[in-house]
Formats: structure tokens, C-alpha cells, sequence
């Protein structure tokens, strides 16, 4: 999945002395639990090269990063290889036009309810919710049919 606009909604914070800073919801860190003790595998994708995206990943257990990657779509394929799971079974989940070629390579593809109006057209699934607003629960919660 993306990280920015997914996991996050989108903004980030700049303190004074330059650290960034990005807000993560503890709906989605439930869903990801919940989704890696039900056997799901996780991969972040990010346009964006960022310490706090390698930390929320080894908090969350995620074994794949990608990030500062401008090409989702060989990241994505690299994840397919790497994890042994088919492109048909895995599901991406963006929400602005640098996801598209990942998400048109995919069995299924979802955006959080605030993305991109094209992002929004491409998805397979739309979501209810924002990203950083739970997306990622609901979507996983979609997945496991709970």
C-alpha cells in the first residue's frame, strides 16, 4: 500500500528544528494486527523516502518497504517476487496519480474515500473512509469479511 493519503491523511509537519512528523491512525495499526494474525502479508510503498515510514513498518511487523520509489509498479512487482503471491492476489491501495500504474497491475484495487477523483475512478474498491482516518481497517476488515 502507499503510505501517504493511506496511512496517513496526507499532510505532514515540519517542527521547528526541521524534524517531520506524520500522524498515524490506531484504527489501522488494529487492522494490521488483525490482518497479519489472519496471514496477510504487508508491503509499504512510498514516494517519499522517510524515517517514519521505515519505523512504522518495523512497529508493524511490515517486511517490505519501498520507499523514495517512483516506480510503484516495479515496487509492486518486486513484492509479488519476493512473497511468492501473484499479482491477481494482491491488493494496492493508493490514493493519488502516482498509484495508478500499481493499482492497474493488481487483482484488486482500492483507494480511501478522499483520494484523487481518478484514483477513486480506477479503484475497484472504494472506501468509506479517509486515509489516516481508518481506510486501511476498513479495507482489510473487507478482506477478512469481518
Amino acid at each position: 500500500m502507499d503510505v501517504d493519503g493511506v496511512l496517513t491523511d496526507g499532510t505532514f509537519w515540519w517542527g521547528p528544528d526541521g524534524e517531520e512528523w506524520k500522524r498515524f491512525s490506531f484504527a489501522d495499526v488494529m487492522g494490521l494486527s488483525r490482518g497479519r494474525a489472519a496471514g496477510l502479508v504487508f508491503g509499504l510503498v512510498s514516494g517519499e523516502a522517510s524515517p517514519l515510514v521505515d519505523r512504522f513498518a518495523r512497529k508493524m511487523g511490515i517486511p517490505e518497504v519501498h520507499s523514495g520509489c517512483k516506480d510503484k509498479a516495479a515496487a509492486v512487482r518486486l513484492f509479488s517476487e519476493r512473497q511468492r503471491i501473484s499479482l491477481e492476489r494482491i491488493c494496492f491501495v493508493g490514493d493519488d496519480v502516482n498509484d495508478l500504474p500499481a493499482m492497474a497491475i493488481v487483482g484488486v484495487s482500492a483507494a480511501p474515500a478522499n483520494a484523487q477523483p481518478s484514483v477513486l475512478a480506477a479503484a475497484s474498491v472504494r472506501l468509506s473512509l479517509g486515509g489516516g482516518y481508518g481506510a486501511v481497517r476498513e479495507l482489510i476488515e473487507l478482506i477478512l469479511g469481518t
